[in-house]
Parts: structure tokens; sequence; C-alpha cells
């Protein structure tokens, strides 16, 4: 049951990733359609087209921890003995999880410092540019806690897509 929460929400988060890289672009287009055609730029469009950017990078980042998308050192895992192996791939998930956790709380603390300020260019506060480093933190938790379940069942845990 928890795998299959994880999947949808590694779904959803694939999909709303998706969603901005889209909004990003039409905000880059309006931008230069403004700027060159009718010769008046648009000043909220590229403050808003770097925001969406966090969350595209947020969304994105989350999913590739659940797919097991990330850097690894797999070369030497695979040099220990099996019993090495396993004990490994838990303490990489669990670290994995503790930077998660440590995203959360950072994000947490800049996002609530920079709330009451208001952005320039944008009607939003300040402290939305720490509130995609929370989303992927929680999501990052998450989806490393079901990897570290998945070990210690002795399964893998299935790309989102398959």
């Amino acid at each position: 049951m928890y795998t299959k929460f994880c999947v949808a929400l590694s779904k959803l988060s694939l999909i709303l990733a998706v969603s901005c890289l889209i909004a990003v672009i039409l905000c880059v287009q309006w931008q230069v359609i403004g700027r060159y055609i009718f010769n008046d730029t648009p000043t909220w469009a590229e403050a808003l087209a770097l925001l969406l950017v966090l969350f595209v990078t947020a969304f994105g980042l989350a999913v590739g921890v659940r797919d097991a998308g990330h850097i690894g050192l797999e070369s030497l895992v695979v040099l220990l003995p099996e019993k090495w192996q396993h004990r490994i791939e838990v303490l990489i998930h669990v670290l994995v999880g503790s930077f998660g956790a440590l995203m959360v709380h950072g994000g947490w603390l800049w996002a609530a410092a920079k709330w009451s300020e208001k952005k320039p260019m944008l009607p939003v506060p300040d402290g939305i540019d720490y509130v995609p480093i929370v989303i992927a933190g929680v999501l990052i938790v998450l989806f490393s806690i079901e990897h570290v379940i998945a070990l210690l069942r002795g399964t893998e845990v299935e790309p989102t897509w398959n």
C-alpha cells in the first residue's frame, strides 16, 4: 500500500514537473513576444519562469531519487561481499533520506524567515523560493523510506513509469 502511495506521488510529481516546464516555456515565449513584437516587456515573465524552474527541479529531483536515478558509487559496492552490499545499500538510502530531512528543515526555516517579504516582480511572498526545497525534501524522505522497506523485504522499487 505504501508503494502504491509512493508511485502515485511520483507520477504526480512528474506531471507537475512537466506542467511547470511547459509554463516556463510559455513565460519565456511571452517575454520574447512582448519585447520584440509589442515593444513592451512583461516584467513578471522572467520572475515567474525562474520560480517555476525551482519547482521543476524539486519535483524532478524527488522522482530521480525514487527511480534510483541519482549518482551512486555502485562499482565500489559491487566489490563488497553480498552481506555488506545489502547493508551499504540500506545505509545509502538512510543517508539520502536524512539529507531530505535536512532539506525540509532548512527550507522551512528559510521560507519562514522570508515569507513576510514580497517578491519585487510577482505578487507572492519571497519565501516561496524555498517551498520547492521543502517539497523535494519531504518526497525524498518518503521515497527513501520506500527503498529501505523494499531492501529489507528483499524486493526492488519499480521505476514510476514501468
